[in-house]
């Protein structure tokens, strides 16, 4: 009888207490292993380079670069790289960019135990894992037009509270010009006032404070 190969796998987190509650998790189980741990996205870079793990679990917020930023160089170098991103913020931005950079999941850090092991298990199977309410929210906002780059970080100058006036002049711009991108995000994103966009887009995962 043929052993089944068992999964390897790297837990990309900077937080401690996580990564050992992880540990134990993935302890508890008689097919997996936890072979390395990295808290930054240069040491997982680093990490992944020197262990090949069958499922990456990746944070989405790192000390140094964003989660997805890590899991576009990994899968660029790396094409058969598996990756789980494990996360406390449910906007649907995120997970798209999540997914287009090629995670193969999405999961939530209040997941129950037995739900990330079914996640890691469809990952190292080759199959998307996205639990139903993200898969919700996704839905809800699919076909809605997305902000620009420049929509995006005229939002940003609004969530540090910049007026039209300021944000013209942080940006290089004509005040009408940004007047137009607010009138663009405030229809696109469906808020009544600057403060509600703003809270939109946090919300999103659109923008980050």
């Amino acid at each position: 009888m043929q052993i089944a190969a068992r999964i390897r796998i790297l837990c990309v987190d900077d937080h401690p207490l996580f990564r050992e509650g992880i540990g134990s998790v993935i302890a508890s189980q008689d097919d997996m292993d936890l072979v390395g741990v990295a808290a930054s996205g240069s040491q997982a870079m680093e990490q992944f380079r020197k262990l090949t793990p069958s499922v990456t679990l990746m944070d989405l917020r790192l000390p140094d670069m964003s989660g997805i930023a890590v899991a576009s160089s990994i899968r660029s170098e790396f094409p058969g790289a598996r990756i789980l991103m494990l996360t406390s913020f449910e906007g649907d931005v995120e997970i798209q960019r999540a997914l287009a950079a090629g995670a193969h999941g999405y999961i939530l850090k209040s997941t129950p135990p037995q739900e990330l092991i079914r996640a890691i298990h469809d990952v190292h199977l080759g199959r998307r894992h996205v639990p139903v309410e993200i898969a919700q929210s996704l839905a809800e906002q699919f076909g809605r037009d997305l902000l620009s780059e420049r929509e995006i970080q005229v939002l940003r100058q609004l969530a540090q509270g910049r007026r039209n006036k300021d944000a013209a002049r942080h940006m290089s711009i004509a005040e009408e010009t940004v007047k137009g991108h607010v009138a663009k995000i405030l229809e696109k994103l469906g808020a009544r006032d600057r403060t509600q966009a703003v809270a939109i887009g946090i919300r999103r995962g659109i923008i980050q404070l």
